[in-house]
């Protein structure tokens, strides 16, 4: 191992390359810092290389397969629709690699150094980072922390060929015919929904009473009746107690109100939850704050109560999502370079791939009248629109939620078609305080989608043109 003499100085040093960490070297070194970049596996972090974007270009898989095969109503028709699994893995990573590829232009071509290895800090203005041939020490100013999280493991469910997590998932060589899927949030029904699209049998377990808690009932019913139809089974307040591996199968047992089952499968895929990546990178020497849950604390603008340490994303308070910690990055680099950024949560969208997809941001009709307001809302169904009839995605509708007194727009939920791409019209509203007016006065292309969110707007009105009220 080559070790360095000297310590290389740099401006701000940043640890963990995923959707926070980039993006805080791009801003930093687009307000002159002098940036370095540190990761000790894949450029881009879980998101582009074992989370967000392989799960969305197989979950696209999953759609189309099934699209072709149920195309007969629109007078196509196809016969001997096959799926080739490890074509479709394939394309899952020419996706990844278009990304990552990018992903180090954008480093390169912003003038940021990016390190392999594992970063350590000695102190507050340096640490050392190692890899198989060498360790350096760097001294900074300032750092980000960025190191993302990592799946939860629980009792009786270690890690293996057959016990899986979202990444191992995301690896197989071969269409699993029976899956069962312990938990039932984002992760386990978007991936659970995926690889029932593509056939094969799946089993949700859910230790709740009802699966994607973090939605209203009324959207993930829909959700549920789509799971349904592609004969997912759904077990709730279903408590996981153990497994037997087998060379080609598992047994996984669980007990529902009291009474103990067992249920065969390929694989069991575990998604309960994430835990932060700050244990092994020497904060507690450098005297960093953190909860009982080994997340960082930190104030409005990503600082630590270290002043020249920051942390963003999933190693911080709040949802574990890749636009969070985006948009921490940039408050995160902006601050150490003196401007008055801070965070402002108030329009951070939640959206889960699952067939149709969900998507909320603000606050819930039932979240703002336990904060104290007085709200009307609008909801308009999707079987009601031009485009989602003429697409032949008549599930879900759009929900609109205002303050009464003027009709402040305070959130918005979707279930249906293109929910994750509708959302930012209402995460648009809310940020730049727009009324219910405002909404529905906008003139919205037809035929589309978007055209649902004056529609609703105009139900909490009271004065709705494709829809008879009493």
């Amino acid at each position: 191992m080559v070790v360095g003499d000297f310590p290389i100085e740099v401006d701000t040093l940043v640890v963990g390359s995923g959707p926070g960490g980039y993006v805080a070297a791009i801003r930093a070194a687009q307000l002159g810092q002098k940036v370095a970049i540190v990761e000790k596996d894949e450029l881009g972090g879980v998101c582009l290389n074992v989370g967000c974007i392989p799960s969305k270009a197989l979950i696209s898989v999953g759609e189309r397969f099934v699209q072709a095969q149920e195309a007969d109503d629109m007078g196509i028709e196809v016969k001997d629709v096959k799926l080739d699994f490890s074509q479709a893995m394939k394309y899952k990573e020419s996706v990844v690699n278009r990304l990552t590829g990018g992903v180090e232009g954008l480093l390169k071509g912003n003038k940021v150094e990016i390190i392999k290895g594992e970063a350590y800090f000695n102190d507050a203005n340096t640490a050392r980072v190692m890899n198989e041939d060498s360790a350096q020490t760097y001294k900074f100013k300032n750092a980000i922390i960025a190191t993302g999280s990592r799946p939860v493991e629980i009792p009786g469910f270690a890690y293996s060929k057959r016990v899986l997590n979202s990444t191992g998932a995301l690896s197989l060589e071969k269409l699993p015919k029976k899956l069962v899927v312990i938990g039932g949030g984002y992760i386990g029904t978007e991936l659970g929904s995926a690889y029932a699209n593509l056939g094969t049998e799946v089993t949700i377990l859910e230790g709740g009473k009802d699966i994607l808690l973090g939605f209203e009932k009324q959207m993930t019913a829909i959700v549920k009746k789509g799971l349904k139809k592609k004969d997912v089974e759904i077990v709730t307040e279903a408590l996981a107690k153990g497994v037997e591996e087998k060379d080609d199968e598992v047994k996984v047992t669980y007990e529902v109100k009291g009474e103990e089952k067992t249920i065969e499968a390929d694989y069991v895929l575990v998604t309960v939850g994430r835990r932060p990546n700050t244990d092994e990178i020497g904060l507690e020497g450098v005297g960093i704050e953190m909860t009982d849950r080994g997340l960082i604390k930190v104030d409005k603008q990503g600082r630590t109560n270290v002043p020249n340490i920051y942390a963003i994303g999933d190693v911080v308070e709040g949802p574990q999502l890749a636009h969070k910690a985006s948009y921490e990055a940039k408050v995160a680099a902006e601050a150490i370079s003196g401007e008055k950024s801070e965070v402002d949560y108030i329009a951070i969208p939640a959206v889960c791939f699952t067939s149709p997809e969900l998507a909320t941001v603000g606050l819930s009709e039932d979240q703002a009248k336990e904060e104290g307001y007085e709200v009307i809302a609008g909801k308009f169904p999707y079987a009601a629109n031009g485009r989602a009839l003429a697409l032949g995605a008549t599930e879900g509708f759009v929900k609109i939620v205002a303050r009464k007194e003027d009709g402040l727009i305070l959130g918005g939920q979707i279930v249906g078609a293109n929910a994750s791409d509708m959302i930012s019209e209402f995460g648009i509203a809310i940020e730049a305080g727009m009324t219910l007016e405002d909404m529905a006065m906008t003139i919205h292309a037809h035929p589309t989608l978007g055209e649902i969110a004056m529609e609703a707007a105009e139900v909490a009105l009271g004065k709705p043109i494709h829809m008879v009220t009493k």
